[in-house]
């Protein structure tokens, strides 16, 4: 075992160091060493580069790097989104690259639960996007406590539409953007995107790989036998990491493939995946076409319940996902341009978070479960009822001085429940600029003495319009059926009507 001292090629003045014990971590094209320190890995290329290969990585550690730590929100995006690299190396004629170590988190505490085979591997996103090993009966089963609940894979799936909004705003695409390119923790809510060394640069730097199978985009695979020069030959861009990223979504959320169903192609298993996934691909939720449903006796029993479309539908996920798949999977399938940006993906996922509710059934493994706008409404996951009223605020927003008009955004209310200030008021986005005093809740939703009541901690205008009554901060406010209550007499402040269902 030794330590090896290499330079920087982006600044001669710095170094660094990896402990050599001859059994480098392997990955697709690198060998991985860690710092002795364990705090950074170096990720040695085991063919050489040519001259642009090495141009594009000192561009994404110099440049790219910049412009994030500089740019809003600099710190979450480095510690929380991506695992950057941050410089770029060379040793005996090959060239490297320093990496920040993954955090722990990322990290299988207990794996699989009956077994210690990955106790201690990297929580790849491929452990969590498929059904079988959530299966209860499954024998390689992810440990319970490992998995986190439903509501767990909205933020997993904010942080990566974070991460793709922001290498697009840089004028960046992925290029692989699939599972095997992001750790996530559901306990902890977190998502962390990986191997970022290979980001095309349009006009610059192409993609040098077409993509994971499962992820690439139909225009690329249908379009692959064409010569990279061809002008009809569709490569990586942003517009195929906006087809990656749903189907990332769709994953997470309902363990399934959107475009992996019943209809066969060809009888040559690789001319069928190839046309299933490219020029035929069809989404297997289509409204009007059902040609490409699962057929449940080719299912593997390891895949039920989520493989059944007819049980646990796409519409669980709410309306404002549902429209935003149905753009990219149906409109936007073979339409490139028709594809939602991962801006709208991150809004409707927050908002859905909105539209949440506690299954009242405590063994109920996903825990949470959209409200479907029914008068009785119920956990689709384990059929549990809603025991209780259950107030319903629609947002409205201030269009003229005595013109108020619906904002299409809801909050459920649960006991419990916090109000923040992004709810408050409109000008106030619930993005990654937060800053920790509007993270701060401004107040909370209670059942008390038989009667949903919000309790004021923080908001100085709120105001029962209904009955024209200010509500002082420390006092609470009874929720009844059609109250108007006035959030904040500020500019952008909301009004929230309340409807009570399941009565």
């Amino acid at each position: 075992m030794s330590t090896i001292t290499v330079k920087s090629i982006n600044d001669t003045t710095k170094s660094y160091q990896f402990v050599d014990n001859g059994e480098p971590m392997r990955g697709g094209v690198k060998d991985v060493y860690f710092s002795p320190d364990r705090k950074y890995v170096v990720a040695i290329f085991r063919d050489k580069l040519d001259f642009n290969q090495k141009e594009r990585l000192q561009r994404i550690t110099n440049k790219y790097l910049t412009q994030i730590q500089n740019g809003d929100a600099g710190d979450y995006y480095l510690n929380e989104v991506y695992r950057w690299p941050t410089d770029v190396i060379e040793h005996k004629g090959l060239t490297g690259i320093i990496v920040p170590i993954y955090d722990s988190k990322f990290f299988f505490k207990k794996g699989y639960e009956t077994s210690e085979l990955i106790q201690g591997k990297e929580k790849n996103g491929k452990w969590f996007a498929g059904s079988k090993f959530r299966n209860p009966h499954f024998p390689l089963r992810v440990a319970k406590s490992e998995l986190g609940d439903w509501l767990s894979y909205f933020q997993v799936c904010v942080n990566l539409t974070r991460g793709v909004k922001k290498m697009h705003a840089m004028g960046l695409a992925h290029s692989d953007l699939s599972y095997n390119n992001v750790l996530i923790d559901p306990v902890n809510k977190s998502a962390c995107m990986i191997d970022l060394d290979g980001l095309v640069v349009p006009g610059l730097f192409p993609a040098e790989v077409i993509g994971t199978a499962e992820f690439i985009a139909p225009e690329v695979l249908s379009t692959k036998h064409l010569n990279k020069t061809d002008p009809d030959r569709k490569l990586p861009s942003r517009l195929t990491d906006l087809h990656a990223l749903p189907v990332l979504i769709y994953m997470f959320l309902l363990h399934r493939h959107p475009l992996k169903g019943g209809k066969v192609h060809d009888l040559d298993t690789e001319k069928d995946d190839l046309l299933s996934m490219g020029e035929k691909a069809m989404f297997i939720e289509h409204p009007t076409d059902p040609t490409n449903r699962p057929k449940l006796n080719q299912v593997s029993k390891w895949d039920l319940p989520w493989a059944d479309i007819t049980k646990l539908p796409y519409t669980i996920t709410g309306p404002y996902l549902k429209a935003l798949f149905d753009r990219v999977f149906i409109d936007g399938l073979h339409n490139p341009m028709q594809r939602p940006n991962a801006e709208e993906w991150e809004i409707a996922l927050l908002k859905t978070t909105d539209l949440m509710q506690k299954c009242h059934n405590i063994s109920c493994e996903q825990k949470w479960y959209v409200f479907d706008n029914t008068n009785t409404p119920r956990c689709p996951f384990c059929n549990t009822p809603h025991k209780g009223t259950l107030p319903v605020l629609d947002l409205y927003y201030q269009f003229q001085e005595t013109v108020w008009k619906p904002e299409n955004h809801r909050l459920m209310v649960y006991n419990d429940q916090y109000l923040f200030q992004w709810h408050v008021n409109r000008n106030i986005a619930r993005n990654e600029k937060l800053t920790a005093a509007q993270k701060v809740p401004v107040g909370y939703f209670t059942f008390f003495n038989d009667k949903w009541v919000f309790v004021n901690q923080k908001l100085t205008s709120l105001k029962d319009v209904t009955e024209d009554k200010e509500i002082p901060i420390g006092t609470m406010l009874e929720l009844t059926d059609g109250k108007k209550i006035l959030l904040s007499k500020e500019e952008g402040g909301r009004v929230i009507v309340v409807t009570m269902a399941n009565k």
